[in-house]
Order: C-alpha cells, then structure tokens, then sequence
C-alpha cells in the first residue's frame, strides 16, 4: 500500500547493504520485507540476485561439514508445506534449471498454481489472486499471503514461478490500494500505467493544439499555461515552448499568491518575423475566454437594471392566507388570493381601479397565466383519467376477447372524466 512505501525503501536499503556484506540470508529476508510492505521492481530484481547467489554458494565444492557435495549428482530432502520436496537431477523428478543453472525443486501443486497464475492475464489482478470484484480488503491480503508462499523462488522452482511470483505481487500492490483499485475498476487496465485507463476515458479525454490530453481536471497553473503558454503547458516549474520562439508565460500558485514568469527566447529573424502571428494566435487562444465573461456580464444586465414586480400569489382553493375570490376574465376560472397582497400590486391594482382588463393589461397577463396553470393541471389529471380507463377496458376485453362481458366493457367506455368534461366545458378541448 502506498503508506507502506517509505518502510519499503528503507528495507530495500538494509537489504542492498547485506548483500553486499555477502550476509545473504538477512539481505533475503529484508528484500522479502520490501516487496510484502510495498513491491517495486527494484526490490523484486534484488530478491531475484540474492536468491540465485545463494543457489551458487549452497552448489559449491564444500559445505559446514566438510563434505564434498555435487548438486548434479546428489539428492536432498527438505521440508515444506506440502510434505516432502526432493531435489534430483531430472526435470521429470520435479526439477527446473533456475538462474545461473542451479537446480529447484518443485511439486506437482506448485506447477499447477503456475500455471493458473500464468494463464491470466497481467492486469487481470481479481482473476489473479483469485478472489471476487467486490471483496473485501482482508480477502486480499489473505489471497495474496497464500499465493506468495506458494510461489515465492525460495519455495517453487517450477517453471514460470518466478513471472507468476511478480504477476501475484503486482495485482496485490494496485488491489491493496483504493485509489488504484477504483481507477482500475474503472479503467480495467493498470492504474499506474502512464496511458493506463486510456480507452475508458472516452469523449472525456482530448488532445489539444498544445501538446497533451487531460480529462476534465486541470489545476490553476495549467489552466493560466494553456492560454499564455505559447503553445504548451509548462508542468513542474518548466516552460512552455512557443513554436515562434517568441515570449513564453508561466503561472504558479504558492505562499507568496499567484506569480507569472515571462521569458524571451533568442530565435534571431524568426521571432521577428513570428510576432504578429504570435498576437494573432494569442487573441485567438482567449477568444473563448472572453466570449464566455462577455455572455455572462450580458445576462446579468437584466437583474441588474430590472424594475419589475413579481405577480401575486395565487390559489385555487380558498384558505386564511387566500381569502378574496376572483374569476378571470376570459374562461371564468375561479381562483383565490390575498387581498392586501393583490389590492397592493402596483401595475394589478391601476388596471382594476380604472376598469382595465384588455388584452396586453397586467390584470389580463396575470389571469392568463391563472387559467395557462388550470387548464394544464386539468388537462394532466384528463391525460391519466384515459390512459386508467383504457387499461381497465383492456384488462376486461382479456386476450381474444374470450368470455367477455361486453356490456361491461361498453359501461367502461362510456365512464365519463371530470377533468375532462370540464375542459370540455371550457371549450379547451371539443367533446
């Protein structure tokens, strides 16, 4: 995990430094430690050379006791976790050249892990560890300790253990984390890839005249480097290049607030030639900056200077808070509002004191909204009225009309809708 890392590298270190103090075993043991903390190639690679060195030395001429051993000809016993492996001279005994030559044993479960492993492919990490999609961290962890021990060089000298040992490792490294698992649920590719989740980004992911993709998050320096950066998004405290070789724009954001660098490069005549080119390009790259200010300023011009009044509010039941009935005008909608509210309006109560319901006054735009809002709620409730009674007609009718009442289903036709006699009545929609 990516907590892990810091321990990892110091483990990396103490086991480069017994190696090269020839103590094997400790080098061994702390390089393991490494790559179980967080695996990195360095320390993967490093497990591989302390292993094949210790092959090399345990095949020598002479061991702690004196006696002359050839690991050609001999055979040895050693214990494991699946009974008793035997080291021999014959690949079909269960032996494999290692690195270096040297002679590993193996079992016919080992193999047989291997080759599971290795039939999956690299980024294919749940089908790997073997384990579900949505398991959870602690299933990980425990496929994963298996799976090591089961395939770690120390333990299987099978052929392909050591890809297999790598592939586990790889898989438990982005799964284990949950960051990179999500970006690989996500991507399905792996996440620390540099084009890794790629092809899942989709119409999200574009490439720009400026030289790189990005999707959708860019930070306040990139977004300043992508329109004065002449050309390129300066990352790192590095710069832009102008295909002009003409002024060059950086932007960063720290503690002392927000400071732009600008640099000249010497490209001779061709700068001089390039500048009103490298204008013109500059205005177009803001273009769609000021578009976007300039539409924004122009629709708030009418919030800014309006002087209108909002119309009153309305009801069409009556309450305390609506206590006066009216009835508009052209349908003779009844509806229900407040009496100071109403009698209050400026433009409302100028129409009604001096008689003014024609067609453009404010009373009049007013009750047309009022009978716009009636007429659509009534013209839903008669909509859904007819879409119930159709169902119930079919639900009677039956399939092939096979024993049906049709007297009952004559007396469903006929059923009136009150929303829709009285949009009828209204002369909103014909009988």
């Amino acid at each position: 995990m990516e907590g892990n890392k810091d321990e990892a590298i110091k483990c990396l270190s103490i086991a480069q430094k017994y190696r090269d103090a020839g103590n094997l075993p400790s080098a061994r043991k702390f390089a393991q430690k490494s790559i179980n903390l967080f695996s990195t190639s360095e320390a993967v690679k490093l497990l591989e050379s302390i292993v094949a060195a210790e092959a090399s030395a345990g095949a020598g001429p002479s061991t702690a006791n004196g006696n002359t051993q050839a690991s050609s000809s001999s055979t040895e016993t050693h214990p494991s976790a699946s009974g008793a492996k035997h080291r021999s001279t014959s690949s079909a005994n269960g032996t494999a050249g290692g690195m270096g030559g040297e002679k590993r044993e193996f079992t016919a479960e080992q193999v047989k892990v291997v080759k599971r492993v290795k039939a999956c492919k690299v980024t294919e990490y749940y089908e790997i560890l073997s384990i579900k999609k949505d398991c959870e961290e602690a299933e990980i962890k425990k496929a994963y300790r298996k799976l090591a021990l089961a395939l770690h060089p120390d333990k299987n000298g099978a052929p392909g253990a050591d890809e297999a040992f790598k592939m586990v490792s790889k898989a438990f490294q982005v799964l284990s984390d949950p960051q990179k698992r999500a970006a690989y649920d996500q991507s399905g590719s792996d996440p620390e890839s540099r084009f890794g989740g790629m092809s899942s980004r989709g119409p999200g992911f574009s490439t720009t005249p400026f030289g790189g993709g990005f999707d959708g998050e860019m930070s306040p320096e990139d977004l300043f480097n992508m329109f004065f950066g002449g050309g390129g998004m300066a990352m790192n405290g590095g710069f832009g290049g102008s295909p002009f070789g003409g002024p060059v724009f950086t932007a960063s954001f720290g503690q002392g607030g927000f400071r732009t660098t600008r640099m000249r490069t010497n490209a001779g005549g061709a700068q001089q030639q390039a500048e009103g080119a490298q204008g013109r390009s500059l205005l177009m790259q803001l273009l769609p900056l000021l578009l976007l200010i300039g539409f924004t300023f122009l629709s708030a011009i009418p919030d800014l200077f309006s002087t209108s009044v909002p119309d009153p509010r309305y009801s069409f039941s009556p309450s305390s808070r609506f206590n006066v009935e009216r009835q508009t005008g052209g349908m003779g909608i009844k509806y229900h509002v407040n009496g100071p509210e109403f009698n209050g309006h400026p433009h409302i109560a100028a129409d009604i004191a001096g008689g003014n319901q024609r067609r453009g006054s404010a009373l009049s735009q007013f009750e047309g909204q009022v009978e716009r809002v009636y007429t659509n709620s009534l013209y839903g409730d008669c909509q859904r009225g007819v879409e119930r009674r159709q169902r119930r007609r079919d639900a009677e009718v039956g399939v092939f009309g096979i024993g049906t009442d049709w007297e009952k289903v004559k007396a469903i036709e006929t059923e009136k809708i009150e929303s829709c006699e009285e949009l009828k009545r209204l002369g909103v929609i014909k009988s």
